[in-house]
């Protein structure tokens, strides 16, 4: 019997700032939601303010998780220790496994304008960790839309109706939908098991009689089914959902592993140069 999930608890972002100083919301990875395994951080970059974001993210390391960056107005140029580069600009996805390490830089290619975008880091099994790291560069029309009268929802992981997002991620078997809701009830099937979350970062939503608006963070119960209704304005949302690993994490930084002995290990590697 299908059984639709609730709002289990509400969580609003904090500011912070990463990298060389970028302005964010931090929604994941806070004081008030440190992680929804396997969900370790997802941060909301939007300013049309080039000195909240011109600074980039210069080189830093990354070892034992994926970084997912989703871009939805700007330009951001990518480079890693593997030799990968890349363009993100509007719609288009950066799926990034840094297995057992891997040293990267993304700076913004634009001097004004809007930069708007998500960044989620999920979290890979112990025996993932030290695996060689991986590269998806996803082109926004690799990324499959489903339109209807009421919304349009693109697919960047998982899978919705009959449509697959590009991203392969077989260790927690993510789904991610983007969604514009003008009207009428949305409703996506979503792995029981699976922990998941909604973000409004345009308009309103009422899931399961409870207001969702602009800013917050919507921690589901458990269930097969996500049903949202848009609120007085038109929304947009990301929907994510993963299989938790329930595992021990430890984390510091920019690493994140399962015991503080292989944070320290991982801090060794970087400062001696045998990370990426």
């Amino acid at each position: 019997m299908s059984r639709t999930r609730q709002v289990a608890r509400l969580v609003r972002g904090m500011a912070a700032s990463d990298g060389a100083g970028v302005k964010l919301n931090r929604v994941i990875g806070g004081p008030d939601l440190p992680q929804l395994d396997p969900f370790l951080l997802l941060d909301e970059f939007r300013s049309d303010d080039a000195a909240d974001y011109l600074a980039g993210f210069p080189e830093h390391p990354h070892r034992g998780f994926e970084t997912v960056t989703y871009m939805l107005a700007g330009r951001m140029r990518h480079r890693d220790s593997q030799g990968n580069t890349g363009l993100l600009g509007p719609g288009s996805v950066q799926w990034m496994t840094a297995g057992r390490g891997i040293v990267h830089s993304e700076m913004p290619e634009q001097e004004n304008g809007l930069m708007q975008g998500f960044q989620l880091w999920v979290n890979l099994p112990a025996k993932d960790k030290m695996a060689a790291p991986r590269y998806q560069d996803i082109e926004p029309g690799r990324i499959p839309e489903l339109q209807s009268a009421s919304a349009r929802v693109r697919v960047i992981a998982g899978s919705y109706r009959d449509l697959s997002g590009p991203v392969q991620a077989h260790a927690t078997a993510p789904l991610y939908l983007d969604v514009s809701l003008q009207e009428g009830e949305f409703q996506a099937a979503v792995p029981a098991e699976h922990n998941a979350f909604v973000y409004v970062y345009e308009g309103s939503l009422e899931i399961a009689g409870r207001a969702v608006v602009r800013g917050e963070l919507a921690v589901l119960s458990h269930g097969d089914t996500v049903a949202a209704t848009a609120g007085d304005a038109a929304a947009r949302f990301i929907l994510a959902a993963g299989r938790p690993l329930k595992e021990p994490v430890a984390r510091y930084g920019p690493f994140v592993m399962n015991r503080r002995e292989e944070i320290e290990q991982a801090m060794r590697d970087f400062t001696e140069g045998r990370l990426g």
